[in-house]
């Protein structure tokens, strides 16, 4: 990053020319480095639910707001 100016050579930058995960992490990392992260206090489903037929295996919609996790 230089100045206002950020690129990152992730494919959804290059290929999307677009504001990639990468970039949101260096724009809100803290002076010391770190990164403040929002813990999920979802305690519902989440609207994209879909792990019916998936046994007790939990659907990445769950995963990904933290309402399950994924077994070892």
């Amino acid at each position: 990053m230089t100045g206002e100016l950020m690129a990152c050579t992730c494919p959804h930058h290059v290929h999307r020319n677009a504001f990639c995960k990468h970039m949101a992490a260096v724009e809100t990392a803290t002076d010391d480095g770190t990164l403040d992260v929002f813990s999920s206090d979802n305690e519902t489903e989440p609207e994209d639910y879909d792990c019916d037929g998936l046994d007790s295996f939990p659907c990445w919609p769950c995963v990904r707001a933290e309402w399950k996790e994924l077994p070892n």
